[in-house]
């Protein structure tokens, strides 16, 4: 009897051992010859042989990133970006240092006509693959350009714009003390390789009056990681400072972070202001978010702390957007008031004040015309009575024309 179970085990452990060990020999097999010479088809144009023998690579491992990006691949050069996404998608969620793959995925959202998702895939390849060089490039061109894919070469032709002129027209509407108040700008923008200028003309009417300031921004390029902002703006109006200064550094860093730190100088004739500041801005998918300081100081007065937080959503390019702005605190806003009959343009300094803006910028075509409508509500506090707040209804509308 025992004899006779020791033969019936011997044959099971045969065919419990060899076979598997037949299994894990088949899995350690180099799958690389048959993806060169699937890659030798794909770049060849028979793409259909190609993928054939991709797929077939893929069943036996699953996991061979470079199988399924190059299968990837021959979907999109023949333009069939909803396949080539699906395959690219499984490579970046489980294989996130690929560049390759990041790479590949922006190209398909790019070609596809899906500028904001090709923004939001770079900044996110960017977090995973720190400083590269090829998303960079490519999160860059998005940015700045539109780019037409010509031929499956990806021959590319760049729009861009260096002049820029704009109007801005804002309209705002108090429930008790003062009267509607309108706000125009009109500016002019031209980028060279140095950075922007832009000059600008601003004009209101307040509380019975018109008045005008003169305004120049400057944006200098210092280097690939930083650059630079410079405001200069004067007027003879009581309505505004009589003079404004502002610098502030920016720089560039790695996982699509910008961050700054400057200063604004305020002469307001009978006394003086200082605002310290600082930002911090994110691009995380679609999505942009930044957050800023400010610290006043006026005459001899402590300091005071304000600051304003901006949300924006792009969305089927980098020019259309919809945006959420907000603002607490002390305003650095100029909205002028009067006491006793005489106005106290730096008394918005000293007044608390919350304001929630809502903005959507939009245009047709490559982004050569464009709108941008605001619409905002806020509070603020009565110069005569502390603690006592009015409410503010704005709305604005502006046009911008890229040349």
């Amino acid at each position: 009897m025992r004899n006779k179970r020791l033969k019936l085990l011997i044959p099971m452990i045969f065919l419990i051992c060899f076979p598997l060990t037949g299994i894990r020999g088949q899995e350690t097999e180099n799958p690389e010859a048959d993806f060169l010479k699937a890659r030798q088809l794909a770049f060849e144009g028979k793409s259909r042989e190609a993928r054939q023998l991709l797929t077939e690579i893929l069943e036996e491992y699953p996991r061979y990133s470079d199988a399924q990006t190059l299968l990837a691949n021959t979907y999109r050069w023949e333009g069939d970006f909803t396949r080539a996404r699906r395959h690219l998608n499984r490579v970046t969620s489980r294989d996130r240092a690929n560049e390759d793959a990041w790479v590949s995925a922006i190209y398909n959202e790019r070609q596809a006509g899906n500028m904001s998702i090709a923004l939001g895939l770079a900044n996110k390849a960017l977090n995973f693959l720190g400083e590269n060089a090829a998303v960079s490039k490519l999160r860059a061109e998005i940015l700045g350009t539109y780019m037409e894919d010509d031929t499956a070469e990806e021959e590319e032709t760049v729009v861009s714009y260096n002049n820029r002129i704009a109007i801005y027209n804002r309209l705002e509407a108090f429930d008790q003390y003062y009267d509607p108040m309108m706000y125009t700008s009109l500016e002019y923008q031209r980028t060279t390789k140095y950075g922007k200028i832009i000059p600008r003309l601003n004009y209101s009417n307040r509380f019975g009056e018109d008045a005008i300031q003169y305004d120049l921004d400057l944006y200098p390029t210092l280097s690939k990681t930083f650059y630079a902002y410079a405001n200069y703006g004067y007027s003879d109006s009581e309505l505004y400072p009589n003079h404004k200064g502002a610098l502030e550094l920016y720089a560039n860093l790695p996982k699509a972070m910008e961050t700054s730190l400057g200063a604004r100088y305020l002469d307001f004739r009978t006394v003086q202001a200082t605002l310290l500041t600082a930002s911090v801005g994110l691009y995380r998918g679609n999505y942009y978010m930044s957050i800023r300081p400010y610290l006043s100081i006026v005459g001899g007065r402590g300091p005071m702390a304000s600051g304003s937080m901006t949300v924006r959503k792009y969305l089927t390019n980098n020019f259309n957007y919809l945006g959420l702005i907000a603002s607490f605190g002390y305003s650095p806003e100029l909205r002028q008031l009067f006491n006793g009959g005489v106005l106290q343009a730096e008394s918005v300094l000293f007044l608390e004040s919350q304001q929630f803006l809502f903005e959507y910028q939009f245009g047709p075509g490559k982004g050569r015309h464009l709108y941008r409508a605001q619409l905002g509500v806020g509070r603020q506090e009565y110069l005569l009575e502390s603690g006592s707040f009015f409410w503010v209804v704005s709305a604005g509308l502006a046009y911008k024309l890229q040349i």
